[in-house]
């Protein structure tokens, strides 16, 4: 493979496929802990939305709308719009997983209202992280191209905003989980082997979250050792 320094085998391709790996990985773990958990239903028979709505008015939050979105495991909430989507797989249902998941999406509303200085700071570095995931390598081959290796250089700068994006999330996302299920407990909404399910199936999509970091990182490394070998030449 070739880029610009030299032709032969390169082993930079194995970071990508560790990070694809990985990420694989703990796709695949949340998708079975969630369909393990989806069998289980909560004793009292409450829906997901319905646990949405007592969560958000418990926490004062009256201005929130609940809607349903298509896709599996879509489910996310929108601080723009203050609008929580639970997806098909989770909305209307009484599983412990749908459950879990919903509570974790008003963990997110619950640190909006709060002023969550995380979630915040990840809303706002939005705009950078999109920015070095779309121009990051175009930028790094015309630097190529040109040979002008400086240029290159801006490039992995760049894409230091999609790592950084990531990082920020993680707090986000943990924090939004442990909220979930102190609510889900203190409320008495699952209790015993709900709840545990319930703690599985975030810890499993927390999980997600590390993968996407790691990978990002391997891909900053692949960045930096095919610049360096550029500047070397």
């Amino acid at each position: 493979m070739y880029y610009g320094y030299g032709y032969g085998y390169d082993w930079t391709v194995i970071l990508v496929l560790i990070g694809a790996a990985i990420s694989g990985l703990a796709s695949l773990n949340v998708r079975r802990t969630y369909a393990k958990y989806s069998k289980l239903r909560n004793y009292r028979g409450i829906t997901s939305n319905e646990v949405a709505e007592h969560i958000l008015h418990a926490a004062g939050i009256y201005d929130v709308r609940i809607e349903r979105i298509r896709g599996n495991l879509t489910d996310h909430y929108s601080p723009t719009e203050k609008v929580l989507r639970l997806s098909d797989a989770v909305y209307g249902q009484t599983s412990v997983a749908a459950l879990g998941v919903a509570a974790h999406e008003c963990g997110h509303a619950i640190q909006h209202q709060e002023g969550y200085a995380p979630l915040k700071l990840r809303s706002a570095s939005v705009p950078l992280a999109n920015i070095g995931s779309w121009v990051s390598w175009p930028v790094i081959l015309l630097g190529f191209i040109l040979g002008y290796t400086p240029l290159a250089q801006v490039g992995i700068f760049l894409f230091t905003f999609v790592v950084a994006f990531q990082l920020i999330t993680l707090p986000v996302e943990f924090d939004a989980s442990a909220r979930a299920l102190r609510i889900l407990e203190q409320d008495r909404i699952l209790e015993g082997e709900e709840h545990a399910g319930a703690t599985k199936v975030l810890q499993a999509a927390a999980l997600t979250y590390v993968a996407a970091l790691f990978t990002t990182i391997l891909q900053l490394l692949r960045m930096v050792y095919i610049v360096n070998g550029r500047r070397r030449d």
